[in-house]
């Protein structure tokens, strides 16, 4: 393949490769006649390493010494690469459901110091999720029920909250895993209960605007990466329930 076709393929730059050409990571095993690059399958397969590579960080220096290691195993590159790449996927996995569990508190109002966001929702917390709640739901009668009833809630209460949401989670997480289906009787129970708690603690929540949550849960992939670092297929499973449920109720 020439430069061009390379460059296509891989989603990088001609000038890309030819920069990796001059510092000796990538040079192709061909030319043509008339002096143009032309990469073998072999020459693809590095240029594979090479990208992965980058692609968890590594410096350019670093990646040539690991490639160019005459005693480096093609296959351990890939095993490497791929503890690497599951080991970024949990922290950013953790790092989501910390972000989206703020979101979602944020969503419904809460008022408490810095500190205590930090020591409830861990260090996902910023003030910036805050802002995009507000201009998301700012202007609904539910924002301003919530900002209203959680003024007056303490730490405790936001422990207790919690405490509480995170039993219910467990709960759906249990059911799932047990092969109830989540439109049975037994998960829109559960379903219900998460209704209720909204309603007790943050404003009203009728049938039919918890089903917009449930969908919200999967249409919007942050909110489905919280649920998704609970169990897998939860999100889905959950966004199922509480739907049914709402027409459970509604019925």
């Amino acid at each position: 393949m020439n430069v061009g076709e390379v460059a296509a393929l891989a989603g990088v730059t001609v000038r890309t490769l030819h920069h990796y050409d001059r510092i000796g990571l990538l040079s192709p095993s061909g030319r043509t006649t008339a002096g143009y690059r032309r990469y073998s399958p072999a020459d693809l397969d590095r240029l594979h390493q090479v990208l992965v590579y980058r692609e968890l960080g590594f410096p350019l220096e670093e990646v040539a010494t690991l490639l160019d290691d005459p005693a480096a195993d093609p296959a351990e590159h890939l095993r490497r690469q791929h503890r690497l790449l599951l080991d970024r996927l949990e922290r950013t996995r953790a790092v989501v459901a910390a972000v989206e569990k703020e979101m979602e508190a944020r969503q419904m109002g809460i008022s408490l110091t810095p500190e205590e966001r930090f020591e409830l929702f861990g260090e996902g917390w910023s003030e910036d999720h805050e802002r995009e709640a507000e201009e998301r739901w700012g202007d609904t009668e539910a924002w301003a029920q919530s900002q209203q009833r959680t003024r007056s809630h303490t730490k405790e209460d936001w422990v207790r909250i919690k405490e509480e949401m995170d039993d219910v989670h467990r709960r759906f997480a249990e059911v799932m895993r047990a092969g109830v289906p989540a439109d049975s009787e037994q998960a829109m129970d559960v379903a219900e209960e998460h209704r209720q708690h909204i309603g007790r603690w943050f404003y009203d929540c009728p049938p039919e605007m918890h089903a917009g949550l449930g969908r919200m849960y999967v249409e919007d992939e942050r909110f489905t990466a919280t649920y998704e670092a609970i169990a897998p297929g939860l999100a889905q499973y959950v966004s199922t329930a509480v739907q049914a449920n709402a027409a459970r109720q509604g019925g």
